[in-house]
């Protein structure tokens, strides 16, 4: 039986490509960004059609495409009225984002799964065959993530009862308690211009459930069984 060969597309922290591996998947991650996970020698710092161009055809798919144009969190940003050209830029790039997660959708691949937060994408294009949270899968934040898949089903969560989440509680100037996810909050303490990396890594349980979940799936099909 061949090795199953997988991509983890737009992945700088190579957090689902190391439990790939601990599967025996020979897998790779590819993005923009240099990677600062443990297997450099394993992640393309290029664009990801040029490597789906150049390589052998992978079996799996596993896709982080950007979110910041695509995301609900950003629509004040595209009132034309308001901001005028850079509103008008930033639709562009919206459009442009939504294009190249299409594409990717799309790639001549047999299994994918494409991840992003609520946003112009189940709009635009489809709905999400499913929407997860950390949660379900043992960390304790909130972060509603959907899911867009061919050929895969949906994850089952180890947890389906919320437990108590993990928050930052402060008093505002006006005394009034306020509380955050602490996930988020920490991500907003860090520089600017560290943020949306930080923002946009996987959370450990999820990784591990994209991983193991989609390399059984596939070999079950392989051999001929149905989990």
């Amino acid at each position: 039986m061949n090795k199953i060969r997988a991509i983890v597309a737009c992945e700088e922290s190579q957090a689902v490509l190391e439990e790939l591996l601990k599967l025996g998947v020979d897998a790779y991650s590819c993005d923009l960004l240099p990677t600062s996970g443990k297997y450099p020698e394993r992640h393309f710092q290029e664009d990801i059609f040029k490597v789906l161009a150049r390589e052998d055809k992978f079996d799996l798919m596993i896709g982080h495409p950007p979110c910041t144009f695509l995301t609900v969190t950003g629509n004040a940003w595209f009132n034309v009225e308001k901001y005028g050209d850079k509103a008008i830029q930033r639709i562009k790039d919206r459009e442009d984002a939504l294009i190249f997660f299409i594409q990717l959708m799309e790639a001549d691949i047999e299994h994918i799964s494409l991840e992003n937060p609520i946003g112009f994408v189940s709009t635009a294009y489809r709905k999400p065959n499913q929407i997860i949270s950390p949660w379900m899968f043992g960390d304790k934040t909130e972060k509603k993530t959907c899911l867009w898949t061919k050929n895969l089903p949906n994850l089952i969560p180890e947890i389906t009862e919320k437990p108590e989440l993990e928050y930052f509680e402060w008093i505002s100037k006006k005394g009034v308690k306020k509380r955050q996810s602490l996930w988020y909050y920490q991500t907003r303490c860090l520089p600017h211009s560290q943020r949306a990396t930080a923002a946009s890594k996987t959370f450990p349980g999820i990784a591990k459930a994209l991983a193991t979940q989609y390399v059984s799936h596939i070999l079950n099909q392989r051999n001929g069984t149905h989990r």
